[in-house]
């Protein structure tokens, strides 16, 4: 085959739409019934993708990383769910699962190490080749077999955990490559066709439709990607592969899966290829993805928060806590402000706004819409490089439970005052919080309070002192949910209580 420096031909694939005519008996009379008129049909024929596959498959390849025995990525990170997750969002390849066999192919157990078989494809005539970051994670070698079977040593450009992206780079020339599309003008019901080594079986071929665009999920580890939802058929072994649109472009890799049984269960996910790229970018120039950052760890508004912030609707992200000497910090960003918009742009929920923001250079001023007290204020934050969010407290520094007075508050919270050193110990500021000697109210306690939980704010307002929550919680009533920041551990979160008309409290 002649290899041109040129990307894979663009194809278009034309289906034919037939039309339905009512048509009219000639001897129809005026008290005959007129049939009405037929819809015509939106959707008509299948498409044959034969051509496709054709020209783009040369530029699908195979990988694989021999992998250094190491502790997992999924060992090291901390699921949100841990044993609780209704279902596993799995990697086909990468990170084994409890129960699961090896990320590629035999890996022997406890960390033993092992071999890697993903798939890949050609991004540039000189060698370039994407694939996930997870294939080649730790990967002593890797290599790259082409189509005509020719085989190469590659290097690790650079790999990106973040975003799930590794580039490599092969030692050769005029090689067919992807042309890459516009993965923002994907919609829901589009053809698209994953290529890949499922299980080990070069060059398969699977199809599908566009389930949904602009996917988050707390499963995935990858909180700024806005996953590609289809319904093609993907296993162990596609994962790098290219999705493609019908005119041959690339518009997603093949990432991940959601699964019980670790198989393909109708649901797959790819990285959008603007997303991608845009990672790509930066690993040729640098080796390394930076992503900018707010400092803020926020939550979904659900319909607790609503009443007890008194919310318009339950979009937006809740500032949960906001990391000292942050970009939000310095912007004004408080917990209990609810983000609605970013740079005129809808928040709907927590998720979009790590994907919108992690996708902007460190440096960027972006504007935040902010509901608060009532009212929508304009905060303008500078973005600052992403860094790990500082440990706030350590699991077991947790204040003791102490003899304190009969709580003096509708939610029979009793109080315990912090000394400076229980503060120093908990990361808190001077003045800040009050622990939770006891839980008189059995619907407070139901509600998740314990014992030795830190209280920072009674809705927006910080509390300092046992009296002080006994003053801020005194003109609660009841039916009226009330929103109390909560510190535990290192997690800070709100929970919201609704004072019975018992005079107990309960869950709102």
């Amino acid at each position: 085959m002649n290899r041109s420096l040129r990307p894979v031909a663009a194809l278009s694939l034309v289906a034919a739409v037939a039309v339905g005519v009512a048509m009219m008996q000639p001897e129809a009379t005026a008290q005959a019934p007129v049939t009405a008129p037929q819809a015509a049909p939106l959707v008509s024929g299948l498409p044959d993708f034969t051509q496709l596959v054709e020209r783009v498959g040369p530029a699908v390849v195979n990988i694989e990383a021999g992998i250094k025995p190491r502790r997992t990525s999924m060992q090291r990170q901390q699921m949100p769910y841990g044993d609780e997750m209704p279902e596993i969002f799995r990697r086909f390849f990468g990170p084994g699962m409890p129960g699961m066999p090896g990320p590629n192919g035999p890996r022997a157990p406890g960390g033993r190490g092992g071999m890697s078989m993903g798939t890949g494809f050609i991004i540039s005539a000189d060698g370039y080749v994407l694939t996930n970051h997870h294939v080649v994670e730790g990967s002593d070698d890797v290599k790259v077999k082409l189509s005509d079977r020719r085989e190469f040593d590659a290097k690790v450009v650079g790999s990106d955990p973040e975003s799930d992206v590794a580039l490599l780079k092969i030692d050769a020339a005029a090689l067919p490559y992807l042309r890459t599309g516009d993965s923002s003008l994907l919609k829901p019901g589009q053809w698209v066709v994953a290529i890949g080594s499922p299980f080990g079986l070069d060059h398969s071929v699977t199809a599908g439709i566009v389930s949904a665009v602009q996917r988050s999920n707390p499963y995935a580890g990858q909180q700024y990607v806005p996953f590609i939802q289809t319904d093609v058929a993907i296993n162990r072994g596609n994962s790098g592969g290219p999705l493609l649109n019908t005119k041959g472009e690339v518009v997603g890799i093949n990432s991940q899966i959601f699964s019980n049984s670790g198989g393909y269960m109708g649901v797959s996910f790819a990285i959008p290829i603007d997303t991608a790229m845009n990672s790509v970018q930066q690993l040729k120039s640098t080796g390394k993805v930076s992503r900018g950052q707010i400092g803020v760890a926020i939550e979904n508004v659900d319909d607790d928060a609503v009443r007890g912030f008194k919310l318009p609707d339950a979009r937006g992200a809740l500032v949960r806590d906001v990391q000292s000497g942050s970009a939000g910090e310095k912007a004004g960003l408080r917990p209990g402000d609810v983000i609605r918009t970013l740079d005129g742009t809808a928040i709907n929920d927590a998720g979009d706004l790590p994907m919108k923001i992690g996708a902007m250079a460190p440096g960027t001023r972006v504007k935040l819409g902010v509901f608060r007290d009532g009212r929508t204020v304009e905060v303008p934050v500078t973005l600052a490089e992403r860094s790990d969010l500082a440990a706030i407290a350590a699991p077991d520094s947790r204040p003791k439970p102490a003899t304190a007075s009969p709580s003096s508050n509708p939610l029979g919270i009793v109080g315990q005052d912090l000394d400076a050193d229980q503060r120093r110990q908990l990361g808190l500021k001077a003045g800040e919080g009050v622990a939770i000697a006891r839980i008189e109210g059995l619907a407070a306690r139901g509600a998740g309070l314990r014992p030795g939980d830190v209280v920072l704010q009674v809705g927006r307002d910080p509390v300092d002192s046992a009296a002080a929550l006994d003053r801020q919680l005194r003109d609660v009533k009841q039916g009226e949910t009330v929103m109390l920041l909560v510190r535990r551990g290192q997690s800070t979160q709100f929970i919201a209580v609704t004072p019975r008309a018992d005079g107990d409290s309960d869950q709102g």
